[in-house]
This record gives structure tokens, C-alpha cells and sequence, in this order.
């Protein structure tokens, strides 16, 4: 159902049970007393193997598996092509740690026990050859043991539980949506969880051509650039924590809503940063806002030259204000200061208008819970570390000091 809903994008189903490994010719001649839903049949080196290339980018041959002889087909092999969206199915998948680490989304499909042994049941009679007997007996020596043992376990493991199967289409909206909405990210929100892109509208597509124009007069930068800087700001003020609060209505009614974060400032990386200090203030009535002097000179040298911080900023949620993200290093220079001023880490919200990937890439890495919330994520730095396409010296273009 997950890929049939998913039909706009492309998509390769992965089976563990193409993971059996082979018996023995000794094996298959008791193959009755082999626990087949044991975890140890399975290749699962192979299987970790095969989707660690998929994830790669890159096309794998998957082993056939011969059911009724309980051997792989040495000659047949199954070629998958590299894909946007990797489906994995089996009752041991998570199992192992390994493979578990791999997955963006963990899925476990609840389904009542009668259920499960019918559906055995018409299987391998069905489609395997085997007698009802043998079943029966097969699943009560083995399969309802390693159920109980390993399968029923690894339910905690899941992100997503569902009973009904693909009769619960709420649940498949639900998973296929959240799909759709990773592969409409960034590559780099993929990368990094704690960075965020602002959805992209026609109206902000059309504010970037704007404020990247050269032409563009100094009014016009600065009227585009409040609006976006507006929106980051908002979009960042999103993640900050809230409260349960009820309010009663002029109609007399309650309304039950949430409260905002009250110990809260903002923090400008001069000078850039002071111009997004004026939409922080209007979104944020008598917010305090501190200001740090970072001196840059190209890809390595900075210099903290002054710091202005309330003095309970080790109690507050700060959002880092800097239009642009370059290499980093100012950031993570300003972040270093909060931290040992006593703020957690995950209580910094670093905003800005454009990203370029090494600039994220510097600071997620170092500071991997400080949320990085952008408008927009470039192409790259060039030789001069300037971001490009970009959008020059945004400082001298909204103050209106450039040439």
C-alpha cells in the first residue's frame, strides 16, 4: 500500500527473507527441525551489505531464495537500481542494532495471532506444497516460540505501530506524507536533523530574487529583506517550548491553548545580525537582545573584540541572529561564548536568511543540538568565502554603506 500510494517517486523493496542462507545438503534432509524464524537464519552481514550500497547511491544483486528446496538460486540473482525511497520487510529486520541504525523510519505491523497463523497457513500450503500438519506442527515447535522471543521484543523498537495492516489507510496517509515531506527536503535537513529550511512559496522564492539582484535599490533590499528576515524569525520562534494554558473568551467560553517561552533574548553577531533585531522585537514584546563582535578575516582568523549578554543568559532560550552563514566559524565562535556563559546547547536557535552547506556542515557538527533555521541553503562558498550565488555584503547593503 506504502508504494502504491508512493507511485510519483521511485522506490525498491528489499525482502530478509531473500537472506536465508542456504542449508546443507545434511540441513535439508531435516529441514522439519530447522527454526527457520531464528534470527541466526539469516544473512544478515549480506543483508547490511546490500542496503548500506543502496544507500550509497548505488545498485546491488540480491540473492534469490528457493523456498521449497531451501536453497538459494547459486545462477539467479535479482538487480536493484539505486532509489529514492528503500522499503525493508521482515519479522526479524529489527533485530539487529546494525540494521536498525540504518533505517529513516521503523515500521511494525501489529497483527492479531489467529490472523498471522492463517495467513501461514494458506501460504505454505498454497504456495509452498506443504500439508496443514506440517504446519501446524512447524509453527508451534518454532515459529510462536521465536515470535514471542525475538519478534513480539523488537516492538519497541518502532517508530510507528499499526494494527490492521493495509487496512489502516490513515496510517499509510500518515507514513506516506512524512515520506514525501523528507524527500522534498534538503539534502542537508536529511543529513542534520536539527536544521530546518522555511517551505518555499512562490512569494519567498520571489523575496530572494529581489534581495539577490544587484540592481535592486536600497529600499527595496531592505523592505524584502525585513519580510524574509520576518518569517525566519517566526518559523524560529516555532521551536522554542510552550505551555498548556486555558484563556476564557469575551463570549464566556474557554478556549485551551499554549503559552509562550518567557525566558527568552536574543543574541545579533554585529553587524549583520543587528539588522534582524527589529523583527525579533516585533514578534517579541521587550525581548532583550545582546550583541557579540566577531572579527573575520577570511576562512580562519576571528577574534572575539567585544560581548554584550544579559546577565541571566544561562536561564534564557537564545536566538543567534547572522543574515548569512558562510563558513561557520563566526558562529561556532559565538556559540563556544553562550555555551561557556552557561547556556545549554540545545537552548540555542541559530537564524539566518541563506546557508551555504559548509557553513552548516561546520557548525552541525561541532554543535549538533543547535537548531539551524533558514530561508534558503546555497550552492557553495568560493575561493573568497563568499557565498554563491549569495547575496554580497549584506551588512553594507541593508545599512546602506557599500560602494
Amino acid at each position: 500500500m506504502i508504494i502504491q500510494w508512493l507511485h510519483d517517486h521511485c522506490f525498491v523493496l528489499v525482502n530478509q527473507d531473500s537472506f536465508y542462507r542456504g542449508l546443507t545438503a545434511e540441513e535439508s534432509e531435516r529441514a522439519h527441525e530447522y527454526n527457520f524464524d531464528h534470527p541466526d537464519a539469516f544473512d544478515t552481514e549480506q543483508m547490511l551489505e546490500c542496503i548500506e550500497t543502496l544507500k550509497q547511491g548505488k545498485s546491488v544483486q540480491l540473492p534469490i531464495y528457493d523456498f521449497k528446496n531451501h536453497r538459494r538460486c547459486s545462477e539467479s540473482f535479482r538487480q536493484v537500481n539505486a532509489s529514492d525511497v528503500i522499503i525493508l520487510e521482515g519479522i526479524l529486520v529489527f533485530h539487529d542494532q546494525r540494521v536498525r541504525d540504518l533505517m529513516n523510519m521503523k515500521i511494525f505491523v501489529d497483527t492479531d495471532a489467529d490472523v498471522r497463523l492463517a495467513r501461514r497457513l494458506r501460504r505454505d500450503t498454497v504456495e509452498r506444497g506443504r500439508d496443514v500438519n506440517s504446519v501446524l506442527e512447524q509453527y508451534a515447535k518454532f515459529v510462536k516460540p521465536a515470535f514471542d522471543d525475538f519478534v513480539l521484543p523488537s516492538k519497541k523498537y518502532a517508530d510507528v505501530i499499526i494494527p490492521r495492516g493495509g487496512d489502516n489507510h490513515v496510517a499509510i496517509d500518515l507514513i506516506v506524507q512524512h515520506i514525501r515531506t523528507k524527500l522534498g527536503q534538503h539534502d542537508l535537513c536529511k543529513l542534520y536533523p536539527n536544521v530546518y529550511v522555511i517551505q518555499s512559496t512562490f512569494q519567498i522564492r520571489g523575496m530572494h530574487t529581489l534581495i539577490r539582484d544587484k540592481e535592486i535599490s536600497k529600499h527595496d533590499f531592505v523592505f524584502y529583506s525585513d519580510r524574509l528576515i520576518r518569517l525566519v524569525v517566526e518559523h524560529g520562534l516555532g521551536h522554542l517550548p510552550f505551555t498548556e494554558m486555558q484563556v476564557v473568551t469575551p463570549t464566556g467560553s474557554v478556549y485551551s491553548g499554549v503559552d509562550f517561552c518567557k525566558k527568552l533574548c536574543g543574541i545579533s553577531i554585529v553587524r549583520s545580525g543587528e539588522s534582524m533585531e527589529n523583527a525579533l522585537r516585533a514578534c517579541c514584546k521587550g525581548i532583550k537582545i545582546g550583541k557579540i563582535l566577531i572579527h573575520r578575516d577570511g576562512d580562519n582568523g576571528q577574534q572575539l573584540i567585544y560581548e554584550k549578554l544579559p546577565k541571566d543568559i544561562s536561564e534564557r532560550h537564545v536566538l543567534l541572529l547572522d543574515p548569512v552563514l558562510a563558513t561557520g566559524n563566526s558562529a561556532n565562535q559565538a556559540i563556544e561564548l553562550l555555551i561557556q556563559k552557561g547556556v545549554p546547547e540545545s537552548y540555542i536557535i541559530f537564524l539566518n536568511l541563506i546557508s551555504a552547506p559548509e557553513g552548516i556542515h561546520c557548525v552541525s557538527k561541532r554543535f549538533p543540538s543547535v537548531k539551524i533555521v533558514t530561508s534558503e541553503i546555497d550552492v557553495s562558498l568560493n575561493e573568497e568565502y563568499r557565498v554563491i550565488p549569495g547575496l554580497g555584503e549584506f551588512g553594507d547593503r541593508y545599512f546602506g554603506t557599500d560602494d
